[in-house]
């Protein structure tokens, strides 16, 4: 039986897409591949395995090993480098890839394949020692994480320190002897936390990270995920071996995410985030706020050009609103991902309804994009126009996630879950990260210091139909207190307080302002309606079912009624 196929430049006959092999991740690298897309080569590892591996008291099979190791060679031979060689070597990321997309929940490792002799190795290839000292320092923080469960705030508090001691901002501009000196302390962390010296053997770092990614299968915030989105647990994770391409060599790498569509609104133009001298994870993190998307095409016209138009061709070809992840490497563009998008209820109908318009798709191929929570999040609460015109908002942030709420704050998800199961929660944090998960859920809003569009917080909020304002530079979270400060005054709130947001326009408010929604609002909402019911338009020319309401008062009929409802059962 087959376990491995191989993507990317030389990888021969793509044999198959499916997703239920291939996992999402590889399945649509597979994909890019096909179109001849600019994809890093690599290959992926079956779900079948991932499902061997766990059944199997985590080993595996002499017949897999053989493969894998043959795979190796055979990767080597397509990128003209190799393993542990000291002038050439070659690295990879280690990336997971269930069959539905689960964004975040498992685990990804980057630069597998340095030690302390490849390390000088790529710098010199590169004539770039900075740069692959990052790349070092990175990888034995990730390495510690994935494989060994450390606390990745060790190494976060240690780097943040180091940066104040040296009076610099952001990573990028640590130099070299500060670099040596964090990797000879993270190092120590890794050794006092995992018992063992950081692995120098290549071959046992990858195998390591490899397991690893099958083992996130079941961490605690996948379970609960597949548990909120009644995803499988049998379907398991593929594994992505991919050569690496460098975002955080020079000021002309950089990477980002993006969405072909606003998927937030709606709106037909390509949107997302991208950092400078970078890799993927500082995007989605939301420890550096990152630089619109359009920014790209004054820093890198060449770049952004060609990424308009291959998007474009994605979204064609796969007749969906696409959610990319790419890098660049001293100007050269590759993609590392696409799938189809996670969006907001008000912009999956806006989307289905407009490709129907514009040609890209069928009425019913507009009907199977929408499901039940898209719908029911159109009709989740809006500020009430009239109330909140009256109120001042003391801040704003990105407008993530469309929607209101308004809750106590809880600045933990633990204290989101606590709090739940007595008022409203709005959950509060310098940014979320995918343990967040279990706080998100039992929230009805969400507000983060940090982070931008493509950031967990809003990814998720916007998958959730939850609203989220992220990237709110006048907010820190410290010691138990959110601080608010803009130019006209300081609000420090704490755990129980009460705030509202609103995810459409970003605005922060004290205390709680009543919400409505879109059926009883007016203004500004009459597009939306339109959409509404022209989907809803489209749904009755394929349903085969009368559908009548169960109403027992006046408000509730004529809401019922509003809706569409046939009659009253």
């Amino acid at each position: 039986m087959k376990y491995i196929y191989f993507f990317g430049k030389n990888s021969g006959k793509i044999t198959t897409v499916d997703p239920y092999i291939l996992g999402n991740k590889g399945g649509q690298l597979a994909n890019l591949s096909k179109f001849n897309l600019p994809v890093p080569s690599g290959f992926t590892i079956s779900t079948q395995i991932c499902n061997q591996y766990l059944k199997n008291n985590y080993k595996h099979e002499k017949s897999f090993e053989k493969e894998f190791d043959s795979a190796l060679a055979k990767l080597e031979g397509m990128t003209g480098k190799r393993f542990n060689d000291p002038d050439n070597p070659l690295l990879v990321s280690v990336r997971s890839g269930s069959s539905v997309s689960m964004p975040g929940m498992m685990d990804t490792i980057l630069n597998v394949g340095l030690n302390d002799k490849t390390v000088y190795g790529i710098g010199n290839k590169y004539n770039n020692l900075r740069f692959a000292l990052d790349c070092y320092r990175r990888l034995i923080s990730m390495f510690a994480g994935t494989v060994f469960g450390v606390d990745k705030e060790l190494f976060g508090h240690l780097l943040d320190s180091t940066k104040k001691r040296s009076k610099v901002e952001f990573d990028y501009q640590l130099n070299v002897s500060q670099l040596e000196e964090i990797i000879s302390k993270f190092k120590n962390i890794f050794h006092e936390k995992c018992k063992i010296e950081f692995p120098q053997d290549i071959h046992k770092q990858l195998v390591l990270a490899r397991n690893a990614v099958f083992k996130s299968w079941f961490n605690t915030r996948a379970v609960e995920y597949r548990k909120i989105y009644r995803i499988p647990s049998n379907s398991g994770t593929a594994c992505n071996i991919q050569q690496m391409v460098f975002g955080n060599l020079d000021q002309k790498s950089g990477t980002g995410v993006g969405f072909t569509r606003n998927v937030a609104t709606g709106k037909n133009a390509i949107y997302g985030e991208f950092l400078l001298c970078a890799q993927g994870e500082d995007v989605v993190a939301g420890t550096r706020t990152p630089l619109p998307l359009t920014e790209l095409r004054q820093i890198l016209p060449k770049v952004y050009n060609e990424l308009i138009s291959i998007t474009k061709s994605l979204e064609r070809s796969f007749k969906n609103v696409q959610d990319f992840e790419f890098t660049v490497e001293s100007g050269q563009l590759y993609f590392l991902q696409t799938r189809n998008a996670k969006r907001s209820g008000i912009a999956a109908i806006k989307i289905a309804v407009d490709m129907v318009n514009e040609g890209l798709i069928t009425k019913k191929d507009a009907v199977k994009m929408i499901d039940k929570d898209h719908i029911e999040s159109v009709l989740h609460p809006i500020f009430d126009q009239n109330i909140k015109k009256k109120s001042k908002a003391i801040t704003k942030g990105l407008s993530a996630s469309p929607g209101a709420a308004s809750g106590v704050i809880a600045l933990t998800s633990e204290k989101a879950v606590q709090l739940s199961k007595k008022c409203g929660v709005i959950l509060v944090r310098p940014e979320t990260s995918a343990e967040d998960i279990t706080g998100m859920k039992a929230s009805y809003g969400i507000l983060t210091a940090r982070g931008g569009y493509t950031s967990h917080a809003a990814v998720v909020a916007r998958g959730m139909g939850k609203p989220a304002v992220v990237g709110c530079n006048d907010l820190s979270v410290h010691n138990g207190i959110a601080t608010i400060k803009n130019s006209n005054k300081t609000y420090e709130l704490k755990e129980g307080d009460e705030i509202s947001i609103d995810g459409t326009t970003g605005e922060v408010y004290i205390g709680r302002i009543p919400t409505t929604n879109i059926l009883k609002s007016k203004g500004s909402n009459t597009d939306l309606k339109k959409y509404l019911d022209t989907i809803m338009s489209f749904i009755d020319e394929f349903r085969k079912m009368t559908v009548k309401a169960n109403a027992d008062t006046p408000e509730d009929l004529a809401a019922a009624v509003e809706l569409g409802a046939e009659g009253v059962g």
